[in-house]
């Protein structure tokens, strides 16, 4: 049961407009935006920051910064954002084999390493302490300018801000991304997890 009882995607018009944004992007609107939506300034904000995070600038694709956002979120623990950034991931164009061996990112040869150092930023920025230090820095610079950097930590916040929200709203998961979750997460223990 979750801490505040998201609003219906039908609630008003401004609420139909947002699930017809997500609706395209996921397949769905999130429970996460349909709580947000009881402060509709803070969806709004949530959705401009998600859009200019989310933007492609550059070399970062959409699929990597999805798994950046997977990585990130695996790291925190919130169940509800990794089934999330791997739906999307999925519907963003990440190679089968990626989605098939994320949690193998660091040895699996369907991984540039451009794309672990990427991930790696995403898994140390995501720690608490923050664990971001001079090999990782060394390691990005090889591979991507700072535009593109700016980008990575732009998806790392966001989900940062995302984790939060979830894990503290009990947040229930929609089928859509239990079905990715239990696709691509479920063989080494991902599960859609008790709140509240």
């Amino acid at each position: 049961m979750p801490l505040v009882t998201p609003l219906s995607p039908d609630h008003d018009d401004e609420t139909k407009k947002l699930a017809e944004f997500f609706n395209e992007t996921l397949g769905f609107c999130p429970n996460s935006v349909l709580t947000m939506q009881h402060r509709p300034a803070i969806s709004k904000a949530f959705i401009n920051l998600n859009k200019a995070v989310m933007a492609n600038e550059g070399r970062v694709t959409s699929a990597l910064k999805r798994m950046i956002a997977w990585v990130s979120s695996n790291a925190t623990g919130c169940r509800y954002c990794q089934a999330h950034a791997i739906r999307a991931a999925e519907r963003y164009g990440a190679e089968q084999e990626q989605l098939d061996n994320i949690w193998e990112y660091r040895t699996h040869p369907a991984f540039s390493e451009a794309e672990r150092a990427a991930l790696d930023f995403s898994l140390q920025a995501s720690q608490v302490p923050n664990n971001v230090d001079e090999v990782i820095k060394k390691r990005l610079y090889e591979h991507w300018n700072e535009g593109e950097i700016v980008e990575m930590l732009g998806v790392i916040s966001l989900f940062g801000y995302l984790n939060r929200w979830n894990d503290s709203m009990g947040t229930s998961i929609e089928d859509g991304a239990v079905e990715s979750g239990d696709q691509y997460l479920g063989k080494h223990g991902w599960n859609e997890g008790k709140h509240l």
